[in-house]
């Protein structure tokens, strides 16, 4: 991945109307990491190396898995969690490590306000990078997804989209956080919060395998809803239940967003 296609991925996007003024932010974030791309580009490998050595590997072991009233390979069955997990991935640890870096000790922020640009336009501008970087990593799992045969559906295509929608409602939802962080030692309850999600959110196991009351919280999980959603573009199982699933984490995402913009003004010009 070099620099000019994610600039190209960065013009694709849309900034929220009333927000141009953020694209200068994403700008700076794409020409701040032009010699650093290989960092954005190795958070696409972790995915990969799951769905290999456990989908691939341990799905040698497990066999089928019932999705939707039919049965597919294990591996069909974890490349779209793991496809939505990327996305929160790449979202969610940039508008963490990074944006807490900038925010309290880079002070990067005060010399933006020195600019036109103001607080909301910096929470709208962190959160479209993250966006485009969790967008990244799920097109490149996407392309092993199709070599590797585990696409059965057209409706396949929507899974991009979709992990735009994810990396959004992460990404806001990673800004709010931060702008409540303290030091580098409130990040390992970010931690705290992603890993339980990507072991539990349906990701390697079937919902039913878990207790009825466990199930309840599973399903509220924000990655739940991405993994049901990107699972059932892929096998083309589309219900009035991926509605739900979008209205989930686009209010998510503005959420998150709006929340991002209020805690900045108050943080940065207080």
């Amino acid at each position: 991945m070099t620099t000019s296609a994610i600039s190209l991925i960065a013009r694709a996007l849309p900034v929220p109307a009333g927000a141009g003024m953020a694209r200068t932010l994403v700008r700076r974030n794409i020409t701040a990491w032009t010699h650093a791309w290989p960092t954005i580009v190795s958070g696409f490998f972790e995915p990969v190396f799951y769905l290999f050595s456990l989908g691939v590997g341990i799905g040698a072991l497990v066999g089928t898995v019932e999705v939707g009233g039919r049965s597919v390979d294990y591996a069909m069955f974890v490349a779209p969690a793991l496809l939505a997990s990327s996305a929160m991935n790449g979202a969610v640890f940039d508008t963490t490590g990074n944006v807490f870096f900038k925010l309290k000790y880079a002070r990067l922020y005060d010399s933006v306000l020195a600019t036109p640009l103001g607080p909301r336009d910096v929470a709208v501008g962190e959160v479209t990078w993250a966006l485009i970087r969790g967008t990244i990593y799920a097109a490149g799992f996407y392309v092993v997804m199709v070599v590797a045969h585990l696409v059965t559906s057209w409706w396949s295509l929507l899974m991009l989209p979709a992990a735009v929608l994810i990396g959004l409602a992460f990404a806001g939802v990673g800004m709010a956080a931060t702008t409540y962080m303290r030091s580098w030692q409130d990040l390992d309850l970010v931690q705290l919060a992603v890993l339980p999600m990507f072991l539990l959110s349906s990701t390697f196991y079937p919902l039913s395998v878990y207790p009825e009351k466990l199930r309840l919280v599973i399903r509220a999980t924000p990655l739940f809803q991405a993994v049901a959603l990107e699972r059932d573009l892929a096998f083309g199982m589309v219900t009035p239940e991926l509605l739900l699933h979008v209205i989930y984490l686009l209010a998510l995402g503005l959420l998150g967003m709006l929340i991002s913009a209020r805690r900045l003004e108050r943080l940065l010009l207080s």
